[in-house]
């Protein structure tokens, strides 16, 4: 073996003692947290299914739930974002969509709500809303009368809308 320089090991029969690291295992928010660092979604459970006891206590019904109601029902929805639209054929009305674990709720939030609430309607990741059922067929909207901001609970997790202003 020209060229190599083989030496004794010295340490060949030295005792080792090494700890094993224990780290605990992330817990199902932790991972679901960095999922959506990673990826922008989950295999997971959905991140409100975690919420869930603390939206019910809040009274705020899953898309599910909202879904089943009749129509002129007042109804406390809130889910994840996922989509914001205001169609220049809508005289400023603003169509939101929420997402939790069993599903989506489309909301309408008139012009004059809009206005008065924009921080949260434009910047909720989490948003409740408090309105009133409308039903034609299968098609299904809550009318917004009031938006509450819940991002907050959402901890370390960031989400993404997909916003059409």
């Amino acid at each position: 073996m020209a060229g190599i320089d083989t030496k004794p090991s010295i340490l060949q029969h030295a005792p080792v003692n090494e700890t094993l690291a224990l780290f605990e295992a992330p817990s199902e928010g932790e991972d679901l947290v960095a999922d959506y660092r990673s990826l922008g979604l989950t295999l997971g459970r959905h991140p409100l299914a975690l919420l869930r006891p603390r939206l019910a206590k809040a009274r705020l019904s899953s898309a599910e739930s909202v879904r089943a109601l009749p129509h002129g029902r007042l109804a406390r929805a809130a889910g994840l974002v996922i989509g914001r639209q205001r169609p220049d054929t809508a005289s400023g009305v603003v169509f939101v969509t929420l997402e939790d674990e069993t599903g989506c709720v489309n909301v309408v939030v008139w012009h004059d709500l809009a206005a008065r609430q924009r921080r949260e309607l434009l910047g909720s990741r989490l948003l409740a809303v408090h309105g009133v059922l409308e039903r034609e067929g299968e098609v299904v909207h809550l009318i917004a009368r009031r938006l509450v901001d819940h991002s907050a609970w959402l901890g370390q997790l960031k989400t993404r809308s997909r916003d059409f202003h």
